[in-house]
């Protein structure tokens, strides 16, 4: 089977990725996000790279990165585009474009995620600095500064008094993402869903740090969660249509058990260095077996 791995070659989940489906007599090849191109002709439309045209299935490894902030727009809509293009010509995409476009849009996630029932933090999402000084009001004076569009924790700011709102850059339109904060007890869960396969880690913050992030220095410990909660992180995950996902839980002090983050693109190498567990290998297996089945 033909395999096109989306993503950098250097990078470590790449390379864990495509070794793996090699070995099980797979041609898995890496195409970049800056190679995603298409022709359309009289007699339809291919895709470029030809590796792309030619796989029975594409894995999304990495969002589109290296782009200046104000110039993101059209490459993510166009290789969003082509992605969508392919599953409708019948390959399997995983993710789904649905379910990528829901999970790295932290708005269109809680959203659909609370519409659905699921226990998210309260948020607001509002445009300029006088309405985010409102919403920062709203949700007690103590938030979470979150970028619509982010992922390892980067942009992720505690909001403790108004002033830090304060942006030179701000413009009316300029949005604002306010999450509550939820006092916890210094750590969270990932689990990360792959077809109707769980693994699970605790991820503990660093010293004098709140966030736990593992690229922040947070501490991963094999971990074994309730299966109230691991049917939590797959509700979550099929929420969004996400086939594997890695969906972050937080005990919060006052009992509640809420969704932080379905990640459409998730990481595993901590989760396998802490547990041990061959997630490259379930990864792998799924991949091909959605190739298998074919596209929607």
């Amino acid at each position: 089977m033909r395999v096109a791995v989306v993503g950098e070659p250097e990078g470590w989940h790449v390379g864990r990725l495509t070794g793996r489906l090699a070995g099980m007599g797979h041609a898995a090849e890496v195409v970049r996000w800056c190679e995603i191109g298409a022709a359309i002709n009289a007699g339809g439309e291919r895709f470029m790279p030809r590796t792309l045209d030619e796989a029975r299935v594409v894995m999304v490894r990495g969002m589109p990165g290296g782009i200046p902030a104000g110039d993101r727009l059209e490459p993510v809509v166009l290789r969003m585009d082509v992605l969508a293009r392919l599953a409708a010509r019948g390959v399997a995409v995983v993710n789904s474009p649905r379910g990528l476009e829901a999970a790295i849009d932290k708005y269109l996630a809680a959203a659909r995620l609370a519409a659905a029932g699921i226990p998210v933090p309260r948020c607001r999402v509002v445009q300029g600095r006088a309405a985010a000084e409102r919403a920062w009001h709203d949700l007690g004076g103590d938030c979470v500064l979150k970028p619509i569009f982010g992922s390892r924790g980067r942009g992720v700011t505690r909001i403790c008094e108004p002033g830090g709102l304060d942006r030179p850059d701000a413009t009316a339109e300029t949005i604002f993402l306010l999450q509550e904060f939820v006092p916890h007890g210094g750590w969270d869960v990932r689990i990360l869903t792959v077809g109707d396969r769980a693994f699970a880690m605790r991820r503990r913050a660093a010293a004098g740090d709140w966030r736990t992030n593992i690229s922040l220095g947070g501490l991963a410990e094999p971990f074994d969660p309730p299966p109230a909660w691991i049917d939590l992180a797959f509700r979550a995950a099929r929420c969004l249509e996400t086939e594997v996902a890695g969906v972050d839980l937080l005990p919060a002090t006052d009992g509640r058990v809420l969704v932080l983050e379905v990640n459409g693109v998730p990481g595993w190498r901590a989760l396998e260095g802490a547990t041990g567990e061959d997630v490259t290998g379930a990864v792998a297996e799924y991949v091909v077996a959605a190739g298998e089945r074919g596209g929607t």
